[in-house]
């Protein structure tokens, strides 16, 4: 309680809400800049079951911005170093990790389970893969991205249009915007991770959607921000495959 206490004390933020937290399941796809920075903010918050899954080990070139991280980790697995540092920062809680791919043959399983899905990877085809399976066992998702001075951010719920309504498939499937290959400034990635996690506590403890079928587009050059709605795409793969499945 005493951990908690300065959110309980918010205006329609109580202990119930506080209990939904308790007792919520997150995956956090991506352990990098972003990942590891909604993982801290969701840990401290007291999401009951955090489960972290990044195949990558740390290099020198990740401390610049992805702040889990030190010099003393540099090559071992950010799963495993961000999952010691969740149980530090708050023992309560259950951090399981993954030092392996997401990929098919273990997304249902570690998707499936889940009350909500957040993706903060760094390329395409992790990002469908993560959509199908969200989208097929009705688990909600909240999808981050950060490159350059810039960063997006959506909800894909329910019967709400997808990640592949938005990106289509055969437009993306082959780009490869990473921060290894454009750059990023160091203060993007963990912007985007504030903004995800802050939607992840409203979304599990509170039950809003701000960002149900809409992007945020943040742009820090200028510092704007805009909300711009979207519609499901009916010539959407992923869209037509679960209507089929249904």
């Amino acid at each position: 309680m005493h951990l908690y206490s300065r959110q309980i004390l918010l205006e329609g933020w109580d202990i119930d809400a506080q209990e939904k937290l308790r007792l919520a399941n997150v995956l956090i796809v991506g352990c990098g800049g972003i990942g590891c920075s909604t993982a801290e903010l969701l840990a401290r918050a007291g999401v009951g079951k955090i489960t972290l899954i990044d195949a990558d080990t740390v290099e020198l070139s990740n401390l610049q911005r992805q702040i889990a991280y030190t010099a003393q980790d540099i090559g071992f697995h950010k799963a495993e170093i961000l999952a010691k540092r969740l149980q530090q920062i708050n023992p309560y809680i259950d951090v399981q990790r993954y030092t392996v791919r997401l990929d098919q043959s273990n997304a249902e399983q570690l998707i499936a389970s889940q009350d909500l899905v957040l993706d903060g990877c760094d390329n395409f085809a992790t990002r469908y893969l993560v959509n199908h399976h969200c989208s097929q066992y009705q688990v909600p998702l909240i999808s981050a991205s950060a490159i350059g001075f810039q960063g997006q951010l959506f909800m894909v719920e329910g019967d709400s249009a997808c990640y592949e309504c938005l990106f289509p498939r055969q437009q993306y499937v082959t780009e490869s915007l990473r921060c290894a290959d454009s750059g990023v400034l160091a203060t993007t990635p963990n912007v985007m991770a504030a903004l995800q996690a802050h939607h992840a506590l409203l979304f599990l403890g509170l039950e809003k959607m701000p960002l149900r079928q809409k992007l945020l587009l943040w742009d820090g050059l200028t510092m704007k921000q805009r909300i711009l709605a979207f519609e499901k795409d009916h010539d959407c793969s992923n869209c037509q495959a679960k209507q089929s499945a249904n």
